[in-house]
């Protein structure tokens, strides 16, 4: 019996009631994975063995392997990738793997991006060469035409001569080369002759692994991607290893690579005319109108060949053998939403900290901003959703801080983002593969964050790992709920941008799509939710059932184009269609003006101004509801008045009280998960954009789940929610009433607490170096503050304890207020474990550990690594051991941590006591 059967079993049992609020099922995708850097793939039975079930006793649920450079003096000990012993190796992971309860990934290739030893330069990364020759016509002419780069001379193929004269004549000219010379008798006038080779790029692969050392290959090649995975295939067959459960490929890092061997004759093909009768309008630097849509028609086809010959042809060749894909698409010159669409798990990547200026968040100067924003993070998730698949991913943390800096504290708020963006499966970037018995700080891979046993922040990292699995369970539940589909304008990036190729890195997207990251933002504030679609998506868009729905079956109730000047005709036919069907479509700020490209140019205009013409005739200053067969048109230009035309309520959790959600549907309602990335809560009732007769609020920091208070007022649902900044929950509503709930509690603190200021004593369960004794510290203060000569130098855990005797005051409950950790710390009273807390604010309700009269509490501090790095640089200790990048900074310079001044360690304010009463009906 599936879920919904069962659900509908108990409903039926129960005549219409719900069972009590419960927590989801909790599988394994629903946990935390990690990328696993191998270094030199110098791994071995043992040490793997070790690592997995410290990975597994945490909490981890997968890991993917990496391989990349090694560790400096252990060259006897690297295995070459794909190599007899590696597979064995890899075997052993896949059976340890399956023991210990965690799935095994693994990279198509080493570092990245895909290349290796058996990319041959003919298959390698390529790009176009284009020299221009100044020609006066009437005489016979004899030109040299040879490559001039000296670099490209031993690659480069020639592809085309053509001349051009000052009327636009054109005549090719490539049968005339003999010897790298042109041949050719010359009509009489100003002749302008353009040259084409075909060169490499010479790209290899970044941070390679043994065995993975090599050109980076083709992507743009259906040869060169086939040829590049048949490695693989001999390598599985004859070792008889069974295919990993995912490959994964990384953020699309090929540069310069503009051009395939039949690039023209794809061209050709796929915008009927061909380009290198327009080399001089394509190379046109001035970019007048002609050039704009050559250049556009060029990138579309760039972006086809990446598509269909390397993303579709990878992931089709992972299906045949039994496995999916994991795609991060940005940074490729394709259209992201198609690409991310075409693989089975679209992974986006937060590159970076975010600001949110939440109360209490320990802030740190060594910070690098984070380049992916909401509106970055959801090509990956809208991908997902219009395509119908379940998960979305996330390379996780990668930079927020300068190495051996980073709290989980830190992590939070950027880990809240991704889930309200759509991530529900993330991905650590990264965890390194380090022996049992390597030296602290172990092996480390250049880019921070470093999650794993090495790492301090990994002996309270399990209590993270839960709060992520506890999210992931109910994101990874039900089906996407937003409100619209958002029109993605590609063509007037295509057509804006200079240059020829276009990448979308995510470092560039606010210079690439500045208009478009503005309306996304708009729309979210707006209080509405969207999920972007591209022109191949909208076609095959459909109204059924009062809804808009994709071809992977997600349902939305409008489409909104925001501000897009140029559209392909057929695709605002199809809108104009879907409208006189039931839907309701919406234009921000203007119609689109034009039909991209040059291709049959006139004659699609042509189809376009009939469709224009059906469009109603509106001053976009106004907001216009406009009815079309069974559906309506809305035009405006306020976002949020024209959006409130579509009658679909918005979120007020956004728009009044400044929240950050995320809401899915489910067989019962439907669910949000909420987090205040602001710097202030929330503590009040709270409409929703959905109707419920119930609610549950889970609380995935602690497990907490009960009834919510809910209301009815003027005919909309009210919840109430109380949310300190920083804080995050988990909101499932209902269809029907809840059966032996349980309430959930909601407090109010008492005018006065309890200042616990005095008395305290400190000493360590772990320092290294040692710390022995105790010290009567009287007030809780950083450790570093204590007299011993170790106590600016260590890592550690350091154990506050206090004896206190708790007044006769009546109260619900207490909270114990910690303050201003650093880092995370576990607590205990009178001898039983209260909780762990790693984020911000500090807080834990004891209550029920504490007894009247005389009680115990012990506060486990554990801090950063950063006080012992920076102590063993200034003995100029040699941990820095690593091949090719080592370590390095924020800004990828060599590193040196001996100038760090001591970080605080421990509790750093007074601790509280504060009395709390239930809030009553």
């Amino acid at each position: 019996m599936n879920k919904r059967q069962w659900i509908v079993l108990c409903l039926l049992a129960t005549g219409g009631v719900m069972q009590a609020q419960q927590w989801p099922d909790t599988p394994m995708e629903a946990r935390p994975g990690a990328r696993w850097w191998w270094l030199g793939s110098a791994v071995d039975e043992k040490n793997l063995t070790y690592n997995l079930e410290e990975y597994a006793r945490a909490g981890m649920g997968a890991v993917e392997i990496t391989p990349i450079y090694g560790v400096q003096g252990n060259d006897a000990n690297e295995i070459q990738f794909l190599s007899p012993r590696w597979m064995e190796i890899l075997k052993h992971t896949q059976a340890e793997g399956k023991r210990t309860g965690m799935e095994i990934d693994m990279n198509t290739g080493t570092g990245w991006p895909f290349g290796g030893p058996e990319v041959s330069i003919e298959e390698a990364a390529t790009k176009a060469i284009f020299q221009t020759y100044e020609i006066e016509g009437g005489k016979e002419i004899e030109q040299d035409i040879n490559v001039t780069d000296p670099k490209q001379q031993p690659y480069s193929v020639l592809s085309r001569v053509m001349a051009y004269d000052e009327k636009g004549k054109c005549i090719n000219l490539t049968a005339h080369v003999k010897k790298d010379k042109l041949q050719w008798k010359a009509p009489v006038g100003k002749w302008k002759v353009i040259v084409l080779y075909i060169g490499k790029t010479r790209q290899k692969v970044k941070r390679a692994a043994p065995g993975g050392e090599g050109y980076v290959m083709n992507h743009l090649s259906k040869k060169a991607v086939k040829n590049y995975l048949s490695r693989f295939d001999r390598a599985f067959k004859s070792s008889k290893t069974s295919y990993p459960h995912t490959f994964f490929n990384d953020s699309y890092e090929v540069y310069q690579a503009d051009w395939t061997d039949d690039f023209l004759e794809q061209f050709a093909r796929r915008r009927g005319y061909k380009l290198e009768e327009h080399f001089p309008e394509f190379l046109d630097e001035s970019r007048p109108e002609v050039s704009r849509r050559i250049v556009s028609d060029y990138r579309e086809t760039i972006s086809d060949l990446l598509l269909e010959n390397f993303t579709c042809q990878w992931t089709d060749w992972a299906h045949k053998n039994g496995s999916i894909t994991r795609n991060q698409a940005h940074g490729s010159p394709g259209n992201l939403i198609d690409i991310y669409a075409a693989v089975d798990i679209p992974e986006c990547e937060g590159f970076g900290l975010s600001q949110f200026h939440i109360e209490g968040l320990r802030q740190d100067s060594l910070t690098k901003k984070n380049d992916s924003d909401l509106s970055m993070l959801k090509y990956a998730s809208s991908a997902a959703h219009i395509a119908g698949k379940t998960y979305t991913s996330s390379e996780t943390f990668t930079w927020l801080t300068e190495h051996f800096r980073t709290s989980l504290s830190q992590c939070k708020p950027d880990m809240d983002l991704m889930f309200v963006s759509g991530v529900n499966h993330m991905f650590f970037h990264g965890t390194p593969y380090s022996p049992k018995e390597a030296e602290w700080p172990g092996w480390l891979f250049y880019a921070s964050i470093n999650m794993s046993p090495t790492n301090s922040i990994w002996r309270d990292a399990p209590s993270f790992f839960n709060y992520i699995t506890r999210c992931q369970s109910f994101l990874q539940m039900g089906r996407p709920d937003n409100d619209f589909l958002i029109y993605l304008p590609v063509y007037d990036m295509w057509n804006e941008q200079p240059g020829r190729l276009l990448l979308f890195t995510i470092h560039h997207m606010d210079k690439l799509a500045p208009k478009f990251i503005n309306a996304i933002h708009r729309i979210n504030n707006s209080g509405y939710d969207g999920d972007y679609i591209s022109d191949n998506f909208i076609r095959s868009t459909r109204f059924k059932d009062g809804q808009l729905v994709t071809s992977g079956g997600t349902g939305y109730k409008a489409l909104v184009v925001p501000a897009a000047h140029l559209m392909p005709s057929d695709v605002l036919a199809h809108l104009y269609e879907l409208a006189k069907q039931g839907a309701t479509i919406v234009f921000l700020e203007n119609y689109p003006t034009d039909v991209p490209g040059y291709g049959q140019l006139e004659q699609k205009r042509k189809s376009y101004q009939q469709t224009l013409k059906n469009l109603p005739a509106v001053s976009f200053s106004e907001t216009t509801v406009t009815p079309i067969g069974k559906g309506k048109i809305i035009t405006g230009t306020d976002y949020a008045r024209t959006l409130a035309c579509c009658h679909i309520p918005a979120e007020e959790m956004k728009t009044k009280f400044g929240l950050q959600t995320i809401r899915r549907v489910n067989d019962t309602g439907h669910h949000y998960f909420i987090s205040s990335l602001q710097n202030k809560g929330v503590d009040g009732w709270i409409t929703l954009g959905t109707n419920a007769k119930t609610a549950a609020l889970f609380n995935p920091m602690t497990g907490e789940c009960g009834e919510a208070k809910v209301r009815q007022v003027d005919g909309k649902t009210q919840v109430y929610l109380q949310l300190k900044s920083g804080e995050s929950i988990i909101l499932q509503t209902y269809r029907q009433p809840l059966q032996a709930s349980k309430p959930w509690k909601y407090v109010k603190e008492q005018p006065f607490s309890l200042r616990l200021d005095h008395g305290w004593k400190l000493h360590f369960a772990e320092s290294k170096p040692e710390i022995q004794g105790t010290f009567d510290i009287d007030r809780p203060c950083s450790w570093t503050n204590i007299d011993h000569p170790a106590a600016q130098t260590n890592m550690g855990t350091g154990v506050y304890s206090l004896d206190i005797e708790l007044p006769a005051l009546k109260a619900d409950n207490w909270i114990l207020d910690l303050g201003d950790v650093r880092e995370s710390a576990r607590v205990r009273i009178n001898g039983q474990e209260a909780g762990c807390v790693w984020a911000v604010p500090y807080q834990l309700k004891v209550g029920q550990f504490l007894k009247p009269g005389k009680n115990h509490i012990e506060i486990e501090v554990t801090n950063l690594p950063a006080n012992r790095i920076a102590e063993l640089d200034r003995q100029g200790v040699q941990w820095r051991k690593f091949k090719e990048i080592n370590i390095v900074d924020l800004r990828y310079r060599p590193a040196d941590y001996g100038h760090w001044a001591p970080m605080p360690s421990g509790l750093n304010s007074e601790v509280r006591l504060i009395p709390v009463d239930f809030i009553q009906e």
